[in-house]
């Protein structure tokens, strides 16, 4: 929804205030530029990252037309199960996380959160790093480093996308005046036609120029921006699971181990201790 009002707003200004001042849609409608400009973009992208990349990329545009994820009544949950799961451990011993880390689809306690349960990402870290926990050879510090780098991985991959977009974006303007060149080239082929024609491509020319600047500012720029906004999204629900099994490989009490989960999660949406101690509790019994 954020996406489609963005939009809305962007084309609504702008050729808004063209029509006003006496401006005809019509004269923007210039395909060539279109198609010089759009495949240039294009043809970066396939350049730098291969042709499955454009897939990539419209998959990312649509995931933006979804709800956000990773808000509070989904921290909230992370936190309900992770305080069960510890205080499972805590009542009967590591080995009774066994069958909830090996076989999670079948998890009682996964199943209750579907906002967790439906993250194949957040499942997937969870569960190895249990297991690894449950093995009982990797000491805390090792045990962060692990997270750590699991952690980075990720996040770099995530990033490709949204880093790519930034890079054609910046490349717009440029692509903008390839386009107004070659209508200058084309204008300069017609110096002995009408005074009409000339202007005909002068202002073609002109949209090349126009359309590169719009599609930096107003489409490649907010779309990347979008993106690492999801990406960063996700990287702290992570490391709020990451925080809290680092806690709970230390050995200490699941209300602890939730603490440190829930100091790694945005002031704006982040339930104070107080709230997050009756929820999870009142939950687990």
């Amino acid at each position: 929804m954020q996406l489609i009002i963005g939009v809305v707003v962007l084309m609504g200004a702008i050729l808004g205030g063209f029509i006003m001042a006496g401006g005809q849609i019509a004269v923007l409608m210039q395909i060539s530029e279109f198609i010089v400009i759009g495949g240039a973009g294009i043809g970066s992208m396939i350049v730098s990252h291969g042709v499955g990349v454009i897939g990539e990329v419209l998959k990312e545009i649509m995931g933006l037309l979804k709800p956000d994820l990773y808000t509070k009544v989904a921290y909230k949950e992370l936190l309900k199960m992770m305080y069960q799961l510890f205080n499972l451990s805590r009542r009967e011993g590591l080995l009774a996380l066994e069958g909830h880390v090996e076989r999670p689809a079948e998890s009682e306690i996964f199943q209750k959160y579907p906002t967790f349960a439906n993250n194949p990402h957040a499942v997937h870290f969870l569960c190895d790093t249990l297991k690894v926990i449950l093995t009982g050879t990797v000491s805390p510090m090792d045990l962060s480093d692990m997270m750590d780098s699991d952690l980075e991985a990720s996040h770099k991959e995530e990033m490709d996308i949204p880093t790519l977009m930034q890079g054609v974006g910046d490349a717009m303007p440029g692509f903008g005046i390839v386009a107004a060149v070659l209508g200058v080239v084309i204008t300069m082929g017609s110096i002995g036609g009408s005074p009409a024609e000339i202007g005909h491509h002068v202002a073609a020319a002109l949209v090349g120029t126009f359309l590169g600047v719009l599609m930096a500012y107003g489409v490649f720029g907010p779309l990347s921006t979008a993106m690492k906004g999801r990406v960063e999204g996700e990287h702290a629900y992570m490391n709020a699971i990451k925080n809290a099994l680092i806690s709970f490989g230390r050995g200490e009490a699941p209300m602890t181990c939730c603490e440190f989960a829930r100091r790694n999660i945005e002031p704006l949406i982040r339930p104070g201790f107080s709230e997050m101690e009756e929820f999870v509790k009142e939950k687990a019994a």
